[in-house]
């Protein structure tokens, strides 16, 4: 049980650091859309 819940800890923080670092991209990416539409 122990090395089970373990797991269940490494998943859900490994999907909460991958939604944080495709936000990111996601982020940048809309910013500099935006800068080339403004020029």
């Amino acid at each position: 049980m122990r090395g089970n819940s373990n797991l269940t800890l490494y998943i859900v923080a490994g999907i909460i650091i991958l939604h944080f670092v495709v936000g990111f991209i996601w982020l940048m990416v809309k910013m500099n859309k935006k800068n080339n539409d403004d020029k």
